[in-house]
């Protein structure tokens, strides 16, 4: 197969990232015939079913555009939706591709810095994320305040695409102004809404308890595999990030239930209808922002 054909082809090594960035832009912003979103939004746990609130809806599957990722991961797709969410021009990434799946981290931010060619001014993030502080309980939703990278790699590793800055300010990563309006849904909408820092690991192996009593020492609220890439990926672009966490489960140690994969599908399932209404409302106040 070669390199410039479909998921699988993935990054083909010869061809530097700039190259594969770029091709696959092109091929999405063919297929989507030219659409300029505002807003990216990654429909991870608990937003899957966003996919099916977009109005005018183009959907693209991963497997039609060069270089692109393929995930292996049960509940990741694999697909492109575009279309306007509450009114506002969005494009989602229905699945996300993962580190731990073996993908190098130029690959799983690949996605990303397609759709900041296609012209997102704002992406909005979501995850699942196993509780690390003690009052967080399954089913809470988080609003992502900062995160620690302890996947111990940087995803911008390597040359600079085109439009990125070789060191960006991780400072205020997560806009202060979209937060306050995340918070502001959230009380309209009577859905109770914690706030913290998310801590991104590489996995797959679930955390140890000594692991979770370390990163409770760091001052993490909350922990996952995913998200950290992404945003950085957003932040040297500079796209203006948001993201949220559905809490799954209690981290190791705190709960004797062993962890299990099947548990963080049943619980962003049971949540799914708030978290797409606060972030459905949320869409909506960003559009008038970045307009």
């Amino acid at each position: 197969m070669s390199a410039t054909a479909g998921a699988g082809a993935g990054a083909g090594p010869e061809l530097p990232m700039e190259r594969r960035v770029e091709e696959a832009a092109a091929a999405l912003r063919e297929l989507l015939n030219g659409f300029e979103p505002l807003v990216g939004v990654i429909l991870g746990s608990g937003l899957g079913g966003l996919a099916g609130r977009f109005e005018g809806a183009r959907t693209v599957r991963a497997t039609e555009l060069p270089h692109w990722p393929p995930s292996t991961v049960m509940g990741h797709e694999g697909r492109i939706v575009a279309g306007t969410l509450a009114g506002v021009p969005a494009v989602g990434l229905s699945g996300r591709v993962h580190m731990y799946e073996g993908h190098p981290p130029g690959d799983v931010i690949l996605p990303v810095r397609v759709l900041t060619r296609l012209g997102i001014r704002a992406l909005v993030v979501s995850n699942a994320a196993g509780g690390v502080r003690l009052d967080l309980r399954p089913g809470d939703l988080m609003l992502i305040a900062d995160h620690i990278n302890l996947m111990f790699r940087n995803p911008l590793y390597g040359p600079v695409p085109e439009g990125e800055t070789r060191w960006p300010d991780m400072h205020g990563t997560y806009d202060a102004e979209l937060r306050e309006v995340v918070r502001r849904v959230a009380r309209e909408q009577r859905i109770p809404l914690q706030e913290g820092t998310y801590a991104a690991l590489l996995g797959p192996s679930y955390e140890t308890p000594a692991e979770i009593r370390a990163l409770r020492g760091l001052g993490a609220d909350a922990v996952g595999m995913s998200t950290v890439p992404e945003v950085i990926a957003a932040r040297a672009a500079g796209v203006r990030c948001v993201g949220v966490s559905c809490i799954t489960n209690l981290a190791a140690g705190i709960s004797p239930e062993p962890l299990d994969h099947e548990e963080v599908l049943e619980t962003s399932e049971r949540v799914a209808d708030a978290f797409q209404t606060l972030i459905l409302g949320s869409i909506e106040r960003f559009g008038r922002l970045l307009a």
